[in-house]
């Protein structure tokens, strides 16, 4: 039988905002245990909390950012559980009326495939605490310091096929989420993870399996991982004869694996009702239209300029706008080369390797865009050969705020491209090696382009590789070829 998968996505991001939803606490990042917690955040009796407005204009941004509904009432629910990093016993969420509604985010699979994935819903809410389980001599230790974090759960429709789409889908809502700086969606640190939810069901079936939940899943490798896992899991227990169970799953990277939490609970286990203490978010026009403005290029209109403006292919426009700080990275450097193709090469070829090699992110970078657009200009203008650019490149990288001009200074690296000077290397290469000359002149034309390569080879030790190949080619083979 063959097997179809179908794949939901719940996305958390927390905002970057520098206080809390509901409370003026910080979010930073890394302080100490319950250095950030604050009586909000414990649920201490008589506490009220206030509305973070700068959790609302973020959700709004995302809501633009991927066309959706934004309705002009949103209300705030409690959702109710117990856990032991969640002091109040109950959770501030949305869910019968949210602050964005239906959406769509388009995934770029290759170079002609496309697909366009619904957006549910996205919600605000705030995150629970932490707990921690190491260093305790058997017991658990509660960290309250990301208890009321902004979150914006954002909920996909099941609309992917593949781990290889959810993957994608995972890197647009980043991408977009990092353009619009509302969240570094640093999925180490927690700022972006994902429930992943899973089915199968035969080929041409309509209805849709039972589905499991895979929960906070925190990189797109592990997303990958899990997803394929789990529908490998799935296929054989039904095959075997037995039945998925819709429950709550968690994967364990260091086993590639998910194993079983907990029976998946139903909206009406965590008795949602109106949270008394927070008034509707009411939204007008001319809020949702001033928001509108502050809205940057967002990926898919900056990867269809690179395609349609600067002639980019389909590969280079979708890699070079993946990042916010990559795109503006190659546009830096674009505005000192002025040519597209050549900063596209650089960017992700030279300066990509250096990078991946050292794991440096690019805003890092050693080489500035302006360093990098310096030492191209000097190879469009024929300064330079190819050679030469990667030893200056290398410089540029060792080498705290030299100008590519300087290092070819320093070394000696402009290119030679008088015609006499090159002519003489040539003429001595040539009365240096005649029995490779005769044997060049004795062989036909298809050997000869094998064969001239010797010479080319030559001419360049000569000149320390600073002769101009192209030149070299041509008066090199008007020579050779003379009887």
């Amino acid at each position: 039988m063959q097997w179809e998968t179908v794949i939901g996505l719940e996305v958390h991001v927390q905002l970057a905002t520098q206080s809390k939803i509901f409370s003026g606490a910080s979010t930073a990042f890394g302080a100490e245990p319950n250095t950030q917690a604050c009586a909000v955040d414990l649920g201490l009796p008589g506490v009220l909390p206030v509305l973070n407005e700068g959790a609302v204009a973020m959700a709004v941004q995302f809501g633009l950012a991927i066309d959706a509904e934004i309705p002009e009432t949103s209300l705030f629910e409690r959702k109710n559980y117990f856990y032991p990093d969640l002091p109040k016993g109950y959770q501030t969420s949305q869910m019968a009326q949210p602050i964005i509604g239906k959406g769509e985010v388009e995934l770029v699979l290759d170079e002609t495939e496309r697909k366009t994935v619904r957006i549910h819903h996205a919600h605000l809410e705030e995150d629970a605490g932490k707990s921690l389980h190491e260093d305790f001599h058997g017991m658990s230790g509660i960290d309250l310091n990301r208890a009321g974090t902004p979150l914006l759960e954002i909920v996909s429709e099941p609309d992917m096929r593949s781990a290889r789409e959810a993957v994608a889908y995972i890197r647009a809502i980043h991408a977009i989420v990092t353009y619009l700086g509302i969240s570094d969606g640093n999925m180490a640190e927690g700022s972006m993870r994902c429930d992943v939810n899973v089915s199968v069901r035969p080929k041409g079936q309509e209805a849709f399996g039972t589905r499991a939940e895979i929960k906070n899943v925190n990189s797109f490798r592990f997303v990958e991982r899990a997803i394929e896992f789990e529908v490998e899991r799935q296929i054989e227990l039904i095959e075997d004869g037995g039945k998925v169970v819709q429950e709550t799953r968690l994967y364990d990277p260091d086993l590639d694996e998910t194993r079983s939490m907990r029976t998946k609970e139903e909206a009406n286990d965590y008795r949602y009702f109106p949270c008394p203490d927070l008034l509707p978010i009411m939204l007008d026009s001319a809020y949702i239209e001033h928001q509108r403005t502050t809205l940057p290029e967002l990926p898919t209109e900056k990867r269809n300029r690179f395609e349609s403006d600067l002639g980019l292919s389909a590969y280079d426009a979708g890699v070079l706008s993946a990042t916010r700080p990559t795109a503006e990275y190659f546009e830096a450097v674009l505005a000192v080369c002025g040519d597209a193709k050549q900063a596209a090469n650089w960017v992700q070829g030279e300066l990509s390797a250096h990078l991946n090699r050292e794991n440096i992110d690019i805003k890092n970078s050693p080489v500035t865009p302006e360093q990098l657009g310096g030492l191209i200009s000097r190879v469009l203008d024929d300064t330079i050969n190819g050679k030469a650019a990667k030893q200056v490149f290398a410089a540029l990288w060792n080498n705290d705020g030299q100008s590519a001009d300087e290092i070819i200074d320093a070394q000696g690296l402009k290119q030679v491209t008088d015609t006499g000077a090159i002519e003489a290397m040539i003429d001595q290469v040539i009365a240096d090696n005649p029995v490779q000359v005769a044997q060049y002149r004795e062989a036909d034309e298809a050997k000869r382009g094998k064969m001239i390569g010797f010479f080319v080879g030559q001419v360049m030790k000569a000149s320390r590789g600073t002769a101009n190949p192209q030149q070299v080619n041509g008066v090199l083979k008007q020579k050779l070829d003379e009887a």
